[in-house]
């Protein structure tokens, strides 16, 4: 039995597939099937019973399953503690971020914390989905927006400055809402769960929150930015998303004398993770480097 077999297994039964498994850890599907075939041979039992459309773990690959997933965890364990003191950093980090803030913000940094940290190994990937961290496998979340209430650890980084906006071709049709409470008679972009419970507003220095509607829904700023430049309707987005738009003249922006509520942005990682020196290392390279742009 070789050692990388049992992360190969443990990825097959987290992904439900050999394909799966293949994606996440950049192997060949053909090689991944390969590999749990051998080491079901060199253990002399049954880990897994295919079909032609799923997996099922058998109950000694349950055990296995478990064994095996504590046993990786040990070993990350182990060799973060030995180079936690050495002074250097090394091991793994599993990273999810959404995908527009992934790409601009996030993005130019990751090149950066690399060079500084060559032993680091960084799988990042980028996600508008509400990533099950725990579950997953995940190290660390950047998540943007109010946090539901969690056993994980939140460590707040900035926040972003929200910015409400129509296209030129919308307020010429239907005019634009000259205060919050005339939301509620125009066609509103509804971005992530912010969009679900109305927008938050400063009225006289209280936060307020004002009903809105409209025909789209969707996790992704850049979606509702180009509907809004569509002149489909008034969007309030991260002034980051539409910037460039603004500029150009693709959008305007409205209710101006009323500040938007800003969206916080958190770093998010379970509690067993607050540890792991590559963890807290990154969390505080991006915090110092989002500060500078915030």
């Amino acid at each position: 039995m070789q050692f990388d077999d049992l992360r190969i297994f443990v990825s097959t039964v987290d992904a439900g597939s050999f394909t799966g498994a293949a994606d996440k850890l950049l192997l060949s599907k053909q090689f991944v099937s390969r590999r749990v075939m051998a080491l079901e041979a060199s253990l002399g039992v049954r880990l897994l019973v295919r079909n032609t459309r799923k997996l099922t773990v058998t109950e000694l690959g349950q055990e296995f399953y478990a064994r095996a997933t504590r046993i990786l965890a040990e070993v990350a364990d182990t060799e973060e503690a030995m180079s936690a003191r050495r002074g250097d950093l090394r091991g793994t980090l599993k990273i999810t971020a959404p995908m527009s803030f992934g790409i601009s913000h996030l993005s130019p940094l990751i090149a950066e914390f690399l060079v500084e940290h060559p032993a680091v190994r960084l799988h990042l990937e980028l996600s508008d989905r509400h990533v099950d961290l725990i579950g997953e496998g995940f190290d660390l979340a950047l998540r943007i927006g109010a946090l539901p209430d969690s056993t994980l650890i939140a460590r707040r980084l900035g926040e972003l400055r929200m910015v409400a906006c129509c296209s030129p071709a919308y307020r010429r049709s239907r005019g634009e809402p000259a205060t919050p409470a005339d939301l509620h008679r125009h066609a509103c972009l509804l971005y992530g769960k912010e969009g679900r419970t109305g927008w938050e507003f400063v009225i006289d220095g209280v936060r307020r929150t004002f009903e809105v509607q409209g025909a789209l829904l969707a996790n992704n700023g850049d979606v509702i930015r180009d509907a809004a430049v569509a002149g489909l309707g008034v969007a309030l987005l991260p002034r980051f998303i539409v910037e460039a738009a603004l500029d150009v003249g693709e959008l305007v922006t409205v209710l101006e004398p009323f500040a938007q509520s800003p969206l916080p942005v958190n770093a998010v990682y379970p509690q067993h993770r607050q540890d792991m020196a590559a963890c807290r290392a990154f969390v505080g390279f991006i915090e110092e480097r989002l500060r500078e742009r915030f």
